[in-house]
């Protein structure tokens, strides 16, 4: 990792820790029908076993409609804070690549993480969505460099890690959220490190 001068990093499920929204939205959708939480959450996790986005395939499977995100039920994870100091204090420059709403910049203020980042290529501003590689490679321009010189932090292996690597950028992937229940071997081939906690990543860079 002697090259890496940029650390870019997914928001959901790799910043802040969205279980509360996703659970809130759960329980909006099956609202007024006979699916108990407990059937959906093992329905998720299972789809997420077999490495696909669990929370999608889940609402698929029971032919939901998502319901509006609940944003506010969204918080940083503990270690967040210290681990982009500390980075950042190494001398990595540090960019977020993501898909979001707007107002991603103004959420990041809201948690305090704002200073942290030199870059923010969001999807509703960006016009391109992961795992497009527009929107990494828009981030490589804003950050004037190449995705030799960077890795991405995320906890999709669909939608982060496998096109960070098809472009080349070192990937973590980070078993936040679904990720926690998908076997180490999906990741083979395409995750440079594999870690449990944002903290970790101290250890590697």
């Amino acid at each position: 990792m002697n090259k890496i001068k940029w650390v870019f990093f997914d928001i959901g499920s790799t910043l802040v820790d969205e279980t509360a929204a996703y659970d809130h939205r759960v329980w909006d959708m099956i609202s007024g029908t006979n699916i108990t939480f407990e059937e959906f959450d093992d329905a998720r996790i299972a789809f997420a076993k077999q490495g696909i986005d669990g929370n999608s395939a889940a609402i698929k499977y029971f032919g939901l409609t998502k319901t509006p995100w609940h944003s506010e039920d969204e918080v940083p994870y503990s270690d967040v804070h210290s681990t982009l100091a500390a980075l950042v204090d190494k001398g990595y420059k540090l960019g977020i690549i993501a898909n979001q709403n707007f107002g991603t910049a103004e959420r990041l203020e809201a948690w305090g993480l704002r200073k942290f980042f030199e870059v923010i290529a969001a999807s509703a501003e960006i016009g391109y969505a992961k795992p497009d590689k527009e929107i990494f490679e828009k981030a490589f321009v804003l950050a004037m460099c190449c995705a030799e010189e960077s890795v991405m932090v995320g906890d999709r292996l669909d939608n982060d890690i496998v096109p960070a690597k098809a472009l080349a950028m070192k990937t973590v992937w980070i078993k936040n959220s679904l990720a926690q229940y998908q076997d180490a071997a999906l990741g083979e081939g395409f995750a440079d490190y594999q870690v449990n906690k944002l903290s970790e990543l101290l250890c590697i860079l």
